[in-house]
């Protein structure tokens, strides 16, 4: 009889996504063995589902000083520990000719209570700033709003981790919480590629996984109700404007245009969704409609710009003050402790917040769980740097550095990788190559991420490197990455042929709600690309059951 694989350690953190990753980097920091466990893979739920805003607070000021204090606090701490991951654009708040021109005096008072440094100034100012904004706005304000990339930034934390000695388990699902007594003491896992079952054992089991944590809970005989509210985006063909931009008013929907690399993004809107859903969320026809009927309110431009897709996610709510509805209830932080609430010993939850808090709540969850493991060791991730962030780089000693490749190669890797651009990039010509000429991905990007970023599909690929996220959305960069999977061994050719169609498949859930114009011109060509010329249709593969 064949023993089931058993994997022991002091702490094991479930749920892959920012709070995850950074739950699972702190405890590692502290010198805590830890197994972190992903059913898909790294950021591939509503962390990278959001609009990624590195908020000022600005936005929370008014309506919930607490949030906006801790978003001020990680913003001026994520600026120093995770550059690379950020641009600091900047932020403006604009008043528009409908808009209660009272709220902007209300946003200076309570800027100031939270600490945001928000600076009134001209018309013309703001539109010297950002050229594109609409020049009817009566007024606006200067925050230190900036972007974030989630997937750069998951990649990052789960990267420093694994390199101090933590686990990594991605597409591998928990069917179930072990419980001996009254305390939980493990989870029954299944990779979810291989079929192969197994166990983890730990000291402490950390539940970061978001929305779904309420399953989870339910696996481990506990009740915990979350109320899950959908939030939806579109995404522009190509960067309409330099900075953030925010309606200078109550928050509602579509009255955000963040830019993002080399597109940007129209955020977000707020529905209650039901929890039996919460797997087969799609964004509605209305949501689009009213998220670029807001954005040409802000930038007039939109309307002559090609939509390339629309997304969703689920924001993870947890009411504690009776409120259950959308915006009502508080992105606030939620720190469970299940032995004090539920008297189930060795487990802990942490949920709500914000990506912009992740680090917050990783410290905190991080902070109960050593408690509970009776180490007395202290927080580093304030001040550790994360892989590529050690030490700011500069561009053109860069570009002499690497002399030889193309300066926009060596600019668009250190963008993405900063200080580790040195792992990536050589004089060797496959190696600088392009894969992917929206994105200026190499061939030795993808190399690495295939090799030390946990990178086991084209999708995964999507979320390291950023290929198929450009204005061609993978017509030919995801047929070139196929073969490469292949080449470096980390696929056979069936394999590859399949994870095209599952990357193709993916992308087009996307494109599928803003199926006009220019967008169905690609999709049609696109799919003649595909079907006929590559020959993606006449690939057979194996029923299921069969050997791979």
């Amino acid at each position: 009889m064949r023993l089931m694989k058993r994997i022991e350690t002091e702490a094991i953190v479930i749920g892959g996504g920012a709070t995850g990753a950074g739950t699972l980097r702190d405890l590692t920091l502290r010198g805590v063995r830890a197994v972190l466990i992903e059913k898909s893979d790294m950021a591939s739920g509503t962390t990278g589902r959001n609009h990624g805003l590195l908020h000022s607070g600005a936005r929370y000021a008014v309506n919930d000083l607490e949030s906006a204090r801790e978003c001020i606090r990680e913003n001026k701490i994520l600026k120093k520990i995770a550059r690379h991951c950020i641009e600091d654009t900047g932020g403006l708040f604009v008043t528009l000719p409908e808009d209660d021109p009272s709220y902007h005096g209300k946003l200076i008072e309570h800027c100031k209570y939270a600490g945001i440094r928000c600076e009134e100034i001209s018309v013309q100012e703001a539109l010297r700033i950002e050229p594109n904004l609409n020049p009817n706005i009566l007024a606006a304000l200067r925050v230190p709003d900036g972007t974030i990339d989630p997937f750069r930034l998951t990649s990052a934390n789960v990267l420093d981790a694994q390199e101090r000695g933590a686990i990594v388990l991605t597409h591998t699902g928990v069917s179930g919480v072990i419980r001996e007594g009254d305390r939980a003491t493990g989870v029954n896992c299944r990779d979810r590629r291989t079929g192969e079952e197994f166990e983890v054992f730990g000291g402490i089991i950390v539940n970061a996984s978001g929305v779904w944590g309420q399953e989870l809970c339910a696996s481990a005989g506990i009740a915990l109700r979350m109320f899950p509210s959908k939030g939806s985006m579109v995404i522009i063909d190509y960067r309409i404007n330099n900075v953030v931009v925010n309606r200078c008013r109550v928050p509602s929907d579509g009255d955000i245009v963040v830019p993002g690399d080399t597109v940007s993004l129209i955020g977000t809107t707020s529905k209650k969704v039901d929890y039996d859903k919460i797997d087969e969320i799609t964004v509605d026809q209305d949501e689009i409609a009213t998220l670029l009927e807001s954005g040409e309110k802000l930038i007039p431009n939109v309307s002559r710009t090609r939509v390339l897709r629309a997304y969703c996610g689920v924001r993870p709510l947890i009411a504690v003050s009776g409120e259950m509805d959308g915006r009502e209830i508080s992105r606030g932080i939620v720190l469970i402790d299940h032995e004090k609430r539920d008297s189930v010993g060795g487990f802990i939850t942490i949920a709500g917040g914000k990506l912009m808090t992740y680090r917050l709540m990783a410290e905190m969850a991080a902070d109960l769980a050593c408690a509970k493991l009776n180490l007395k060791k202290r927080c580093r991730t304030r001040t550790t740097a994360l892989p590529g962030s050690e030490r700011k780089l500069d561009q053109a000693k860069s570009v002499k550095f690497f002399t030889g490749i193309p300066n926009s190669v060596v600019g668009s890797t250190l963008y993405r990788h900063g200080q580790r651009i040195r792992n990536i990039l050589h004089r060797d010509k496959r190696n600088y190559g392009l894969i992917c000429e929206c994105e200026m991905v190499t061939e030795g990007e993808i190399e690495y991420a295939l090799k030390k970023l946990n990178a086991k599909d084209i999708v995964d690929l999507r979320r390291r490197t950023r290929i198929g996220m450009g204005p061609c959305q993978g017509q030919l960069c995801a047929y070139r990455a196929a073969g490469l999977f292949v080449k470096y061994d980390s696929a056979t050719s069936t394999e590859s042929n399949k994870m095209l169609v599952d990357f193709l498949e993916e992308r087009w859930k996307g494109i599928k709600p803003v199926l006009w114009g220019d967008a169905l011109r690609s999709v049609e060509f696109c799919y003649w690309i595909y079907q006929g010329l590559f020959g993606l249709g006449d690939v057979k593969f194996p029923e299921e059951g069969e050997d791979r």
